[in-house]
């Protein structure tokens, strides 16, 4: 990070009112409160190995002969009949890997270019590289989208296909995604706000 870029006091406003327009506390259920509700739900073990919740009866009460009904369960569409295992498999959606390369032979970059610009090490951009189904941090994904300057919707989609999305539950995604919104892909900028708000930093 540059020792001379500062934030700026309005950009931090601005920020810290989009938090606040935009943060949602995750709701959090005490261990009493989920321990007072399965108090009062039983398994039933005797439908073909599905489990059915209902109310515990009372104590003394006369037992009734109503019982939860079974949910049919959906059976899964049938393949077609012409559609090969290799059909099938090709079906797959591309891997965050296969993603972050064609958003890289795209943009008319070099790798590089993009994992310099992302902060990202060589041996980790290779590794990348070399494996189809690797799985990147949060942090990473976000440095490679923020590096290729991808617009918010693509932006998600990279991280989906990484296992992760944005969330208006966390501060770092809210920030990030203030900055996408508002076209600002300069990773030093990003990270002195990050700072300032005490959230972990990209490319690092």
């Amino acid at each position: 990070m540059s020792q001379n870029q500062h934030i700026s006091e309005s950009l931090i406003s601005d920020i810290r009112a989009f938090i606040d327009a935009n943060y949602i506390e995750p709701a959090v259920e005490s261990f009493s409160g989920t321990s007072r509700k399965m108090s009062a739900i039983r398994r039933d073990d005797d439908v073909d190995g599905d489990i059915c919740f209902c109310p515990m009866p009372t104590v003394g009460a006369k037992p009734t002969s109503a019982r939860v009904e079974k949910r049919a369960k959906p059976k899964p569409a049938p393949l077609a009949g012409s559609m090969s295992l290799e059909d099938a498999v090709g079906q797959i959606d591309e891997s965050f890997s296969e993603m972050l390369l064609r958003k890289i032979d795209e943009s008319g970059l070099s790798d590089s270019q993009v994992y310099k610009k992302a902060g990202i090490d060589r041996k980790l951009f290779s590794k990348i590289r070399s494996d189809r189904l690797y799985k990147p941090s949060k942090p990473t994904a976000i440095s490679f989208a923020i590096a290729l300057e991808l617009p918010l919707d693509e932006t998600k989609d990279m991280l989906m296909k990484a296992g992760f999305a944005l969330s208006h539950s966390s501060k770092f995604d809210i920030i990030i995604e203030y900055f996408i919104s508002h076209g600002n892909y300069d990773i030093f900028e990003i990270n002195e706000a990050l700072f300032a708000f005490d959230q972990s930093l990209l490319g690092v």
